[in-house]
């Protein structure tokens, strides 16, 4: 499969992404036919930004697909400080067969794989989060049946998760709508590249200042905290600025009677989401957190398999992901 990176799911033709999840989806049914797959392998596991769902899920995918996870902190490498990224990447490609880096800048990631011969996989930036939008849409894959067509209401933040939620929503034929306060809206060249494959696929992206009329009818809600990582200086104002944001009853009660409920993790229970809400029969989100195990063995598999899945597949995915 081209390209050899994970870095962000605009990289792909939606093609390929549908791929990649119909083989998280066989996984998923039948991971013991995939514990050698990666048998003698080994991921450097690059964290310049801490996390549960992102080191859990990478560390056990790898070492259920037979392969050896390498957990690097910020303090034995230190991107671009005590070493720059080309000299790691030259480094670790002699060492490893891939790498996973989760950090700030989304350019660290792209002159990693850049420099780096063996594959690199984004395992979140300020700018894309691509694993989690794969974990996203195999929830919704699982829950509704199918994706073409959906109203996926995001509602907060436009950042790195609302930008890779777009444009997986563009690949797959999704109706996704992005509800922010005035200013905090998508990055612009984000926009732009959704609208032209959203063209391509059926799909479509709407952006509005206006929760309600983004939740109205929709398939399913999602949210993100208010404050991420790097923006502690600014909780208090963005406290009150998206405080008419919150996913509470009211607002989910917009939705569709059948609407589920996602959200990437950690919540911050009581500003975006209430408990009411994140803990009703409608949430998925603990499923969308295990998800995030099977979509990543799918991509490591993918780039680190050396045909350890049929490439034929590609060209007709068995799974029907559009009406």
């Amino acid at each position: 499969m081209n390209p050899k990176d994970f870095v962000s799911i605009r990289d792909f033709s939606p093609q390929q992404i549908k791929h990649f999840l119909e083989v998280a989806c066989r996984i998923k049914a039948d991971p013991g036919a995939y514990s050698d797959a990666l048998k003698g392998k080994t991921l450097a596991m690059i964290f310049e930004k801490p996390s549960l769902r992102t080191r859990v899920t990478f560390d056990v995918g790898m070492e259920e697909l037979g392969g050896h996870p390498l957990y690097l902190s910020p303090a034995e490498i230190s991107l671009g400080k005590r070493e720059s990224v080309y000299d790691v990447a030259r480094n670790l490609e002699r060492m490893v067969q891939g790498i996973m880096i989760r950090t700030f800048a989304h350019n660290i990631v792209v002159e990693m794989a850049r420099c780096a011969s063996i594959p690199v996989i984004n395992g979140l930036t300020d700018y894309s989060h691509p694993c989690q939008a794969l974990a996203d849409y195999l929830t919704m894959l699982e829950v509704k049946g199918r994706i073409a067509g959906l109203k996926v209401a995001y509602i907060g933040d436009g950042n790195n998760v609302a930008h890779s939620l777009m444009f997986a929503g563009a690949q797959l034929g999704a109706h996704v709508w992005i509800a922010t306060p005035p200013g905090y809206e998508p990055d612009a060249s984000a926009r732009a590249w959704v609208l032209e494959r959203c063209a391509q696929t059926g799909a479509s992206c709407t952006l509005t200042h206006d929760p309600q009329i983004a939740a109205f009818g929709a398939d399913v809600i999602y949210t993100d905290v208010w404050t991420s990582m790097g923006q502690e200086r600014e909780t208090e104002k963005r406290s009150r600025i998206f405080k008419p944001y919150q996913v509470n009853a009211k607002l989910f009660g917009c939705a569709r009677a059948d609407a589920i409920f996602l959200h990437c993790l950690p919540a911050h229970r009581g500003d975006e989401v209430t408990d009411e809400v994140i803990d009703s029969p409608r949430s998925f989100v603990f499923s969308q957190a295990e998800n995030r195990l099977h979509a990543q063995k799918a991509v490591m598999l993918e780039l680190m398999g050396a045909g350890a899945v049929e490439r034929e597949s590609l060209r007709e995915p068995a799974l029907e992901l559009v009406k």
